[in-house]
């Protein structure tokens, strides 16, 4: 098969010829149709963020595939099934603590690291090994435009935060780093699930504007100012209602006082889930007030990506059609302008905007 290879951080993907993957007891390969090309690619593949990826390595996180292998204890997926392949991969032999790997982007730890090695290649390539339990059936409608169904990387990504927060139907939900591509997400993943309001705090008016013609009086965009007390007031004024929860998305290069000013929004009781990228890249600790959360009695959680059950849960939401793909942007790339999608994708990174690269198309 043909695959694009990271062959040493800071070059350009190669498109060469490796071989076939197997698929051995629980696990199935997959024709990869859809893999979604993150903007932050370049800033991986460069070596910027420090991902523990190993060269040579296929990457890739997450695809939208058909099955044409599977292993034997197989129950009830078939080969020819349309399906999508969560790249969050646990390790089976801790129930409580398992070890995590994110299949060719990123790991945790030792034993992480561990699956990663075993587990190494990614979806830019025309076919991909995947454990069992990673394969979700999508609906037939999934198969006209797999290149806009690849946009689950993002959306489950947000929808795992937003269950890990417990977000309710009628609740008020403020998202720090609304105005970026996961942020975004957010935002509509939220309304999908019933939230009453969504509060998007962010710098680019732009952005503000697209996402309050997209969602209308649901929607309360905030300009931020950079100065913590006003930015604090604007966000509580725009909510008009105590705010139940708020998801923090901003990205690594975003200072830790936007995150704080935003967690701090929060009503009594409330929640605060964490699952951005502030303080990765070196600058200041979060410094939440220690009596603020304990008087207040707010829930501080991290979380990083989600559940396996989520899976099913984005895939209804998109299915039911109460989460809608046709307003997203999509610009889909064969797998021999892989690079020209990693630069894409750098440059086109705002809410809605996706990058996809179709593998076996052609």
């Amino acid at each position: 098969m043909r695959a694009a290879v990271l062959t040493q951080f800071g070059a350009p993907l190669t498109v060469r010829e490796v071989p076939d993957p197997e698929a051995g007891g629980g696990e199935v390969v997959v024709e990869v149709l859809a893999a979604g090309v993150l903007p932050y690619a370049a800033e991986v593949f460069g070596g910027k963020r420090k991902y523990p990826l190993v060269p040579p390595v296929v990457p890739g996180v997450g695809a939208v595939g058909r099955i044409v292998r599977i292993g034997p204890d197989a129950t009830r997926l078939r080969v020819g099934d349309l399906v999508w392949c969560d790249s969050t991969v646990r390790s089976r032999d801790d129930a409580l603590t398992p070890d995590i790997t994110l299949q060719g982007w990123s790991s945790r730890g030792e034993g992480g690291a561990r699956l990663a090695e075993y587990l190494h290649d990614g979806a830019f390539a025309e076919l991909m090994r995947v454990p069992t339990e990673n394969v979700f059936p999508l609906p037939a409608v999934a198969g006209d435009d797999p290149a806009r169904w690849a946009a689950l990387t993002v959306h489950a990504i947000s929808y795992g935060g937003l269950l890990a927060g417990g977000l309710a139907a009628g609740e008020t939900l403020l998202v720090s780093g609304a105005t970026g591509n996961l942020g975004s997400s957010a935002v509509a993943v939220a309304l999908a699930m019933g939230a009453g309001r969504v509060v998007a705090p962010g710098r680019n008016q732009a952005a503000l504007d697209l996402l309050a013609g997209r969602f209308g009086p649901r929607l309360r965009p905030v300009s931020l100012t950079g100065d913590e007390a006003t930015d604090r007031a604007a966000m509580s004024a725009a909510a008009d209602a105590p705010v139940d929860m708020v998801i923090d998305l901003l990205p690594p290069s975003a200072p830790s006082s936007v995150s704080r000013t935003a967690a701090m929004v929060v009503r009594e009781y409330g929640r605060v889930v964490l699952m951005g990228g502030v303080g990765m890249l070196g600058g200041d600790d979060l410094a939440l007030p220690y009596p603020w959360i304990m008087r207040n009695s707010v829930t501080v959680r991290g979380q990083w990506m989600y559940p396996r059950a989520a899976n099913v849960g984005i895939i209804r939401l998109l299915a039911s059609g109460a989460l809608d793909l046709a307003p997203e942007r999509v610009r889909s790339f064969g797998l021999d302008a892989v690079n020209d999608a990693i630069a894409y994708a750098t440059a086109h990174g705002g809410p809605f905007d996706r990058t996809s690269l179709t593998p076996s198309a052609g």
